[in-house]
């Protein structure tokens, strides 16, 4: 908590970051998804060339060495696909979102088929899985309105993220320790 105190600044500084990258998302958002995308594509190459290393470093060590070979190079593959062509990655993860809304959907309406004589009240279920159903169809139906919304929820979320570290780190900055007073206080 010392070191938090200390160094409230930096938890403001983070906040206000937070909330500057939330107000790209709204005022650029075809810009802001390509970032993220670049991103992921930087961070997938560089995740692939480690795995890559740590598979041929271990030849000799396990026999399964292949498997941290092969991850690399499908991450590598992945890194260099999204820093080349980085609107079909944007449009291939709104599709992977779009399958895995879809199936999470079937999946609680089957839970809630099967739980109707277990509690009550299971059309909440059904509900939550017809509106992850409809999720995924408007992001197959309509990707670049879903993929916008995506970028807006994120927007959202970096601002009131953003707020709420600013408001803690004033707190961090108003907080004395009173003196001789431990941090943690010893359980009995």
């Amino acid at each position: 908590m010392t070191s938090l105190t200390k160094n409230w600044g930096l938890v403001v500084l983070r906040g206000v970051l937070a909330i500057l990258f939330g107000l790209t998302a709204f005022l650029w958002p075809g810009l802001t998804g390509l970032v993220l995308v670049l991103l992921f594509g930087v961070y997938a190459l560089a995740d692939g060339v480690v795995a890559v290393a740590t598979g041929l470093t271990h030849v000799k060590d396990t026999p399964r060495w292949w498997v941290f070979l092969l991850e690399g190079l499908i991450g590598i593959g992945a890194g260099v696909a999204a820093l080349i062509w980085p609107g079909t990655v944007a449009v291939a993860l709104i599709a992977l979102i779009a399958a895995w809304a879809v199936l999470t959907g079937a999946f609680e309406i089957a839970a809630a088929v099967r739980l109707r004589r277990e509690i009550d009240n299971e059309w909440f279920l059904l509900l939550s899985g017809l509106l992850s159903i409809g999720f995924g169809a408007l992001l197959v139906l309509r990707p670049a309105a879903g993929g916008l919304a995506l970028i807006w929820v994120l927007g959202s979320y970096a601002v009131l993220f953003g707020i709420l570290l600013i408001v803690l780190g004033f707190r961090l900055k108003n907080h004395e320790l009173p003196a001789g007073k431990p941090l943690v206080h010893a359980s009995r």
